[in-house]
């Protein structure tokens, strides 16, 4: 899925690139899979019986949904379509069923069966009629979208299996067809009591609904593993494709043609931004080399069209944004370095192995090397208080009973602390790191670099090795224990002073200490009013969160 450009901290940071993670659940698909553990909301068990709907309401010539099957008129109407020499457009590290060869000397003869660089009468260096200044009608989207097929082909070096259905709509027709819709009470619970502990959202607030307005704001496009299509959300007033969102999930479409991405078993938050370092990784690594080798003069630039058009950045929610642009961020980084190892022989390989942490794709190395622990907590709460247990939100799926974060969520928990007054919680205007801590410079220290923008290897958060938070109920009040592992006690320590200063941050004040455990209150205008135990105890910290003080040990005795 793709997002256009976003503010990632207060020096109004460009960030080009996709948004929320990839989801295989039955919904609106892999990128609006924003919400919950693993982003898999109600709200995706929807999406794909309402984007036809949507796409069928729209006027012009990109009004009606179509199937990417149409033929090329044979005629060129901008020029050259590639950069460089396209002979025999094949890849040292080819895995593909064949070898591109169509067009090396002139020959655009259809094959007498598929090939790489071929797809539905068209070869990827094949020129094509298209006016694209009043959108696209039918015939010109199908052979627009073929042709990328084929150019995809070229570049990942893998096979598309069959044609893949491409719709455009309005952003104002997607903000009415997205939405958490109607999820069980638990599972809200869970949720928004998740992102009060990452001191993103107050109780005064509803997670699902904050993460959904990033979504309407900012998504422009996705890839259904449900139902095999891509929907690509349009700013202009007629709805146009973009080149780029196109290549983007039609990547995401290869994927799951090749490697199934229905099979998900990404079941916390933790897991869910470690498989799309992956997923999302690879489609934006594809998606670049794609934008090197190809020039796509057939669009036409739009205003606003990746640039947050329709005041899309003013909306945003700038921590979770930060959380969930994770996979594009380090993503890329991570798959660049199993193609260099292995071309896309490994990349391939890492979908039957996907990372086991998102540690593992901040720092490749680790991958394969060092798995997380799975961190034992025990239930100690008293009889006032009762685990919240969240059913999964679809029939048929399955999700365990607490929750894991990971070093992404913990380094955008500290990260928000620099632009939370743009986020609709303003408290102070402190922050816990430094701007050049979580953005990544350009060339001769300009701006953000465009392939890794954000940062996610704090000094506060390296050295995780696993976590796992339980939320708890009593009445209408929510409480929490999380139980975060580290590889070593001075890194334990680090993470308690920053997360002390975190607590500083939002308001609190430290009311007794008794050796390795501090006891904090976070005063009552903050949007984050509770009271908080830390106890650090070797390698590990225990967070207990409840009303008040009185109430820590109702959550879990001492």
């Amino acid at each position: 899925m793709r997002i256009p450009t976003a503010l990632a901290i207060a020096l109004l940071v460009v960030l080009a690139g996709c948004s929320g993670p990839l989801s295989s659940s039955g919904g609106t698909s892999g990128a609006t899979a924003t919400t919950g553990d693993a982003g898999t909301t109600a709200a995706q068990s929807t999406a794909a019986n309402a984007q036809t709907t949507s796409e069928a309401s729209t006027t012009g010539a990109e009004g009606a949904e179509t199937t990417a099957t149409g033929a090329s008129t044979g005629t060129e109407t901008t020029g050259s379509e590639m950069t460089g020499t396209e002979s025999a457009a094949t890849d040292a590290a080819g895995t593909g069923t064949g070898t591109a060869t169509g067009g090396a000397a002139g020959d655009l003869a259809d094959p007498s069966s598929d090939r790489l660089g071929w797809e539905n009468g068209l070869w990827y260096n094949e020129s094509i009629a298209v006016n694209d200044t009043d959108g696209l009608n039918a015939t010109e989207r199908g052979a627009v979208v073929n042709r990328t097929m084929a150019r995809l082909e070229v570049v990942r070096q893998l096979e598309f299996n069959r044609t893949v259905p491409v719709s455009v709509i309005s952003r104002s027709a997607y903000q009415q067809q997205a939405g958490s819709g109607d999820v069980p009470p638990a599972f809200r619970t869970f949720d928004n009591t998740k992102f009060e502990a990452m001191f993103m959202v107050g109780e005064n607030r509803d997670s699902l609904a904050v993460q959904d307005q990033n979504r309407e704001s900012s998504v422009l496009g996705y890839y259904a593993p449900s139902n095999d299509s891509i929907v690509v959300v349009s700013e202009s007033e007629t709805p146009r494709l973009s080149a780029s969102t196109l290549a983007h999930e039609l990547t995401h479409a290869l994927q799951d043609q090749q490697f199934d991405l229905t099979d998900d078993p990404a079941d916390t938050r933790e897991a869910y931004n470690a498989r799309n370092g992956l997923i999302e990784g690879e489609a934006n690594l594809v998606q670049r080399r794609y934008q090197e080798r190809f020039n796509d003069t057939w669009e036409t630039p739009t205003q606003g069209e990746g640039g947050g058009g329709n005041g899309s950045a003013s909306q945003l929610h700038y921590g979770i944004y930060f959380l969930e642009f994770f996979p594009y961020s380090d993503g890329p980084g991570f798959v660049a370095t199993l193609y260099n190892q292995g071309g896309w022989e490994a990349v391939n390989a890492a979908h039957g192995n996907l990372p086991a942490s998102t540690e593992q794709v901040i720092y490749p190395e680790l991958y394969e090397q060092d798995a997380p622990t799975n961190v034992s907590l025990d239930d100690r709460s008293s009889n006032d208080w009762r685990r919240v247990t969240p059913s999964a939100p679809q029939a048929g799926q399955a999700r365990p009973g607490y929750a894991e974060l990971g070093q992404s969520a913990l380094s955008s928990m500290f990260a928000y602390t620099l632009f939370d007054a743009r986020s609709g919680t303003t408290y102070n205007q402190s922050a816990v790191v430094r701007p050049g801590q979580v953005v990544n410079r350009g060339e001769g220290g300009q701006g953000a670099n465009s392939s890794d923008p954000l940062n996610y290897d704090l000094p506060a958060t390296q050295g995780w090795d696993g976590d796992k938070m339980y939320v708890y109920r009593s009445g209408n009040e929510t409480g929490y224990v999380w139980k975060i592992a580290w590889d070593s006690p001075e890194e334990a320590q680090d993470f308690v002073t920053a997360y002390e200063e975190l607590l500083s941050h939002w308001g609190g004040t430290q009311v007794s200490e008794n050796g390795s455990t501090s006891t904090w209150e976070i005063e009552e205008a903050s949007p984050f009013t509770d009271a908080f135990r830390v106890q650090v105890q070797g390698n590990t910290v225990t967070i207990t969160n409840a009303p008040t003080t009185e109430g820590l040990n109702g959550v879990r005795s001492n």
